[in-house]
């Protein structure tokens, strides 16, 4: 797509008579219409006018149907439409986004257009009329989105990740079926809903068969990953438009945040999340969240903010069983471009792959890739090599060694080996240091007093944590998730250890 800055046009100049800003207007969305991306120019550009220019001024008042869009074309699209207005003109021009509800002015000292009534708050405390042009550089490149953390409209909903295409089975059947309950009574049922489980197990899928099904019935759904909201804010903070910003999030009627786990001890972001449940929750609107662990194991997430995570339902989704791996498998095969699999090797794949669902399908991938191209019938043969190093055994089969058990605790967690082998009795250090006494047992294999010195602890206290967190897991409770969090950690192979402290933690 090429760029309007960089392209070589002969400029047309308008000095010489007045001009009726709605064919200006139109002029330019047809020079727009050839750089921007079709679906951004579909949904925010078109069916906008122009109602106002004022050449002596250099600006331009163009006519939104929808204020909800305003943030979006004075952010990700800014830099696109000056570059544009500007080289179809021959100068810079601040173009100005407003309501469209009023009939349009002639003029730019005829009356403002009246704002919608939350826009008419915080029309008090925004900016009188920023200079957009100064957000964009010739250098920088147009009619893509930037990556600077500029305000989008939510993120795109996977359309691959629908309620037809997810497997239920006995891991994720109260999570599933709580999910189909929000759409029916979105704000009512569940509210707020909060999916929790390890990595690859079907939550960011629910989430987005939520956002599916529910904008299915012409509601508005707004999806977005804590990375992403956290980048939105910091840009708002930056450009003095967190009115924007609270304007986009705090009046969504369906909001969905994936892997909130990540908003736990950024302040700002914590605030704004804080009065961002507020204002929906009572506004009536529905809140989705998603974390890879439970709210009360969130240890440095704000009290407020566990609470209120808490209000709603909690779901956990486990790893899938034997029979809904099965499962999986069968219905990733409905989608293949190739022959019927043997039940034979599916059972190979499910026995070997037990960790999550992402490496379930990539195992079948990778088995089909390599009888499609070796053009050899798919075999438990075949698959025994393809995936020889993709089904190595779990954690407790392994040689998993106490420097990386207490290094993914702590990265699991947020605390460092020092304050799990210290004396603090903080809750924030005392159930993560648990954990760690289990695992050091389970997987490490080392006796109570060896975990007792490597913590600095005696035996009793050990062997009291190591029950203590056995319990917890027999009756399903939030040690659960912690301990399959934290061997997902070592399997995946994410903790870098240190090599340089010199410190020796294997005892």
């Amino acid at each position: 797509m090429s760029s309007p800055a960089s392209t070589v046009v002969a400029s047309t100049r308008f000095d010489t008579e007045p001009l009726d800003p709605t064919q200006l207007w139109q002029r330019i969305l047809s020079r727009l219409q050839l750089h921007a991306e079709q679906a951004h120019f579909d949904t925010y550009l078109r069916g906008t006018r122009g109602v106002a220019y004022d050449p002596g001024a250099s600006v331009i008042r163009v006519a939104v149907s929808n204020p909800f869009h305003i943030p979006w074309l004075e952010g990700k699209l800014s830099p696109l439409i000056h570059a544009v207005v500007a080289d179809l003109l021959g100068s810079p021009i601040r173009v100005e986004f407003c309501p469209g509800q009023d009939p349009p002015d002639a003029t730019l000292q005829a009356r403002r257009p009246r704002p919608a009534p939350l826009l008419a708050q915080l029309e008090a405390t925004r900016p009188q009329t920023p200079p957009l042009i100064d957000h964009y550089s010739p250098s920088e490149p147009t009619g893509r989105p930037r990556t600077n953390g500029q305000f989008t409209a939510g993120s795109p909903l996977n359309a691959r990740y629908t309620f037809d295409s997810f497997v239920v089975g006995h891991s994720n059947r109260l999570a599933h079926a709580a999910s189909l309950a929000v759409v029916d009574r979105p704000g009512n049922a569940y509210n707020p809903l909060f999916l929790y489980g390890g990595v690859g197990l079907g939550k960011t899928h629910l989430l987005h068969a939520i956002g599916h099904a529910i904008a299915a019935t012409g509601s508005d759904v707004l999806y977005v990953s804590s990375e992403t909201f956290t980048n939105e804010l910091i840009e708002a903070i930056r450009q003095r438009r967190t009115d924007h910003f609270r304007l986009k999030y705090r009046t969504a009627r369906v909001l969905l945040i994936d892997d909130v786990q990540f908003i736990a001890g950024k302040e700002s972001t914590e605030e704004e999340v804080f009065h961002t449940f507020n204002a929906i929750h009572e506004s009536g609107g529905q809140l989705v969240l998603s974390s890879d662990r439970a709210p009360r194991a969130m240890a440095i997430l704000e009290d407020r903010l566990r609470s209120r995570f808490e209000w709603g339902l909690t779901a956990d989704i486990q790893a899938p069983d034997y029979e809904t791996r099965i499962a999986i498998l069968r219905s990733k095969l409905s989608t293949a471009v190739i022959g019927s699999v043997p039940s034979d090797v599916l059972d190979f794949i499910a026995e070997k792959v037990q960790s999550n669902i992402r490496e379930l399908e990539g195992s079948l991938n990778r088995l089909l890739a390599h009888a499609r191209h070796m053009q050899q019938p798919v075999t438990v043969e075949l698959a025994a090599r393809a995936l020889r190093d993709l089904v190595a055994p779990g954690p407790s089969g392994r040689n998993v060694t106490p420097a990386a058990i207490l290094f993914a605790v702590g990265r699991y967690y947020g605390v460092n080996s020092d304050e799990l082998k210290g004396k603090s009795r903080h809750k924030h250090v005392v159930g993560p240091r648990q954990i760690a006494m289990y695992l050091l047992r389970e997987d490490a294999h080392l006796s109570t007093p060896d975990i007792g010195r490597l913590l600095n602890r005696d035996h009793t206290t050990v062997l009291h944590g190591v029950k203590l967190i056995s319990g917890d897991i027999a009756r399903d409770g939030p040690s659960r998730a912690a301990i399959r969090g934290v061997r997902e950690v070592i399997a995946a192979g994410s903790v870098q250890m240190p090599t340089s402290s010199g410190e020796d933690v294997d005892g």
